[in-house]
């Protein structure tokens, strides 16, 4: 190898294959613009798209495809906003007519305060969704029992929260993300709670597949920047996974000999 990153290091949900590990939301950002300025310098190839708030037909005021353009990006329709397992499944039915999407993010909110979300109804609702032929990527609680739940159900990808949606606080439980990912055959990917790229690197060193956020670039001082240094966090992180990282040791192993000193 010539120390240069692995560009066939590829990922993959539902049948699509993917580059960037870094997936990006279309939300809390200053206009459209600056949305796809942050994206475009994310390096990402998926953005998330709240379809309960995001402008996509209405013409008169600005749109969003006007500026991160649908054929530049791959839309995932999520159901940011919704409390019960009906009002996403209505709210993704809306997103295939309108654009013909399949491949979705389903997230079921529950305590408005915290956002976190009600896995009993997100299961529901998962098999709702699976049954009327989408492909579902769902958010998730960092719970390995509901997190195997979901991937029997028949999930894409399974998505833990690291903390909860906005508040930057990074992965408050590595033990349990870990253990998902051991055990989880379809993709992993940290959806929510990230800060800074040392979040986001930490996810990545711990296997995940890719690394969803939307606040912690979106309410940056220097959103643009901060999206360049998501896109390398994410990078950094894969390649230390693949390269494996030393073992952890009790006491110093010196890195030259310390007999036959002159």
């Amino acid at each position: 190898m010539d120390g240069s990153v692995q560009t066939d290091d590829t990922w993959s949900v539902a049948g699509r294959t993917f580059k960037s590990r870094l997936i990006v939301g279309t939300g809390k950002y200053k206009d459209y613009a600056q949305n796809a300025a942050a994206a475009e310098a994310a390096g990402a190839e998926i953005v998330t798209v709240a379809l309960r708030r995001v402008n996509l037909s209405d013409p008169s005021q600005p749109m969003l495809v006007d500026h991160v353009k649908p054929d530049r990006f791959t839309f995932l329709p999520n159901t940011a906003g919704c409390f019960t397992g009906e009002d996403a499944v209505r709210t993704l039915r809306l997103a295939r007519e309108a654009g013909g999407w399949d491949l979705v993010k389903l997230e079921v909110l529950s305590n408005t305060r915290h956002l976190l979300p009600d896995m009993e109804e997100t299961l529901r609702a998962l098999k709702l969704l699976i049954a009327d032929g989408f492909q579902v990527m769902v958010y998730c609680s960092d719970d390995p029992v509901y997190a195997q739940k979901l991937e029997d159900a028949g999930a894409a990808a399974i998505m833990p929260a690291a903390a909860p949606i906005g508040s930057g606080r990074g992965i408050q439980n590595v033990l349990n993300l870990g253990l998902i990912i051991e055990q989880t055959k379809v993709p992993v990917l940290v959806d929510a709670g990230v800060g800074t790229a040392s979040d986001a690197v930490l996810a990545m060193e711990l296997g995940c597949e890719a690394v969803l956020m939307n606040t912690a670039i979106a309410e940056a001082r220097d959103p643009i920047r901060m999206a360049r240094a998501m896109k390398h966090a994410v990078i950094a992180g894969r390649e230390a996974y693949l390269a494996g990282r030393m073992g952890k040791r009790m006491y110093a192993d010196p890195s030259s000999p310390l007999s036959g000193l002159i």
